[in-house]
């Protein structure tokens, strides 16, 4: 004889039905499945008790986080060096540029060592070499959105290690 089924309570009544939606309005499932996930995790660790329309809340909460999500993946074109016109090449002509490339390269591969390695190899996999990142999901056995979640963390982590070496 089988039990019948527990009504889902709080968030857990919600999260099919979020990632459903966010499905269909376009977003690919995994997307939607972590970007409900996050707005359940940000709701459970504020403890946020006293919402009057959690549903509302909830999709709000995705809905904002799969446009970040949309926002920080436009952000950076990258266009390959070899891909410039010569006269796009960046030429430094001071007596200091030589010493502030070689700082620069320092601080980088500093900053690339201090990376966990499969966020490292995903970085250098694309930026460097050229794969997509389909081919590098395929590679390490991971989901696209799990290797674009390294990308993010990568970019982010050398922003703000290489900060000063920024032009002022």
């Amino acid at each position: 004889m089988s039990r019948p089924p527990v009504p889902k309570n709080g968030w857990l009544a919600h999260y099919s039905e979020l990632v459903a939606a966010w499905t269909r309005w376009g977003a690919n499932r995994e997307d939607a499945e972590d970007a409900t996930h996050d707005a359940i995790v940000r709701v459970l660790e504020k403890e946020v008790g006293s919402l009057v329309n959690s549903r509302a809340y909830l999709h709000r909460s995705v809905h904002n986080r799969l446009i970040d999500g949309h926002r920080q993946s436009r952000v950076l074109d990258v266009v390959s060096f070899d891909e410039l016109d010569e006269a796009e090449h960046p030429v430094l002509t001071d007596p200091d540029a030589q010493a502030r490339t070689e700082e620069l390269l320092a601080s980088l591969k500093i900053a690339l060592t201090d990376l966990p390695l499969k966020c490292r190899q995903v970085f250098l996999w694309h930026r460097l070499e050229g794969y997509s990142q389909k081919e590098i999901a395929e590679k390490l056995g991971i989901s696209v959105n799990m290797v674009e979640k390294y990308m993010i963390r990568a970019i982010r982590h050398l922003r703000k290690q290489l900060q000063n070496h920024a032009p002022h």
